[in-house]
């Protein structure tokens, strides 16, 4: 476990800017967060992957204040089907984690000029992350999940199943729609149909997780509802550090914002000193 104790950075002016990106597939919609501070343009940015229900919006007030702290560009995107992006053209593929890092992330880097970077995915995002960083593993700089499957577990699927029933309340359903439009009930049933359906019983990220060659941090909410311990453990086996937060559930950067920053700040910090 990674020692948290470490002075507050002074404060710093952040610049937000939007942007929207074609790839092949359609429009994304991407927002990018930089520090008023020279190493901002030095230091890799960090690409955020939302998880299943999520856009740029839900990440709330994360980028902004990790960017802050961390003095890094911190940009997040809608994927296809969420937010302000253009609809998901058809069904959601079972492949839908692989298939993001393989297709859509080199176009979003090569749109917004980026080379090197740092992943970092919340959920399923976090599955993302890690099969971007073994998908480009030249450029991946660090690799840091938060609240990640690595793998199908009944605890997860438990928590989808109470989920599909809290969505039998419309008013569920609207909220959902606040952040994403009429594609909010895409979302759901792309969420839960892919998950529990039994071609994806088998899926894991053991493959992807065997090529990774940059520094690791496994960050896991110590009560989180959708997984236990074992998917940090997994991730972060013979390649980097799990990192569990106390009395934490499955979202931390609500949950936990101030705590969760100071982890990734001093894994970070860690990173830049042993590269020099």
């Amino acid at each position: 476990m990674l020692n948290i104790s470490m002075p507050e950075a002074p404060p710093v002016a952040i610049d937000e800017l939007e942007h929207r990106i074609l790839i092949e597939e359609g429009r994304l919609f991407a927002k990018i967060w930089m520090a008023d501070a020279p190493e901002a343009g030095q230091l890799a940015p960090i690409l955020l992957f939302h998880d299943s229900l999520g856009c740029v919006e839900l990440w709330r007030s994360f980028p902004k204040h990790l960017a802050a702290t961390t003095r890094r560009r911190v940009i997040a995107y809608d994927r296809l089907g969420f937010g302000r992006s253009d609809p998901y053209p058809g069904r959601l593929g079972s492949d839908f984690i692989a298939w993001e890092a393989q297709h859509v992330v080199p176009q979003l880097c090569e749109q917004l000029g980026i080379t090197d970077f740092v992943a970092c995915g919340h959920s399923v995002g976090g599955g993302m992350a890690v099969e971007t960083a073994a998908h480009l593993p030249h450029r991946c700089r660090a690799l840091m999940t938060i609240a990640a499957q690595a793998f199908v577990e009944d605890r997860t699927l438990e928590g989808i199943r109470i989920a599909q029933r809290s969505f039998e309340d419309p008013a569920n359903l609207a909220k959902l729609a606040n952040y994403h439009g009429g594609k909010a009930e895409w979302a759901v049933s792309a969420w839960i149909d892919t998950w529990l359906a039994p071609e994806f019983s088998h899926w894991n990220l053991d493959v992807a997780l065997a090529a990774i060659r940059c520094p690791v941090l496994a960050i896991h909410g110590e009560v989180d509802e959708y997984g236990t311990n074992e998917h940090p453990k997994r991730i972060a086996a013979g390649r980097g550090t799990a990192h569990i937060l106390p009395n934490t559930g499955h979202v931390p950067h609500r949950e936990r914002e101030r705590l969760l920053i100071k982890v990734i700040h001093q894994f970070l910090n860690r990173i830049d000193t042993l590269s020099q």
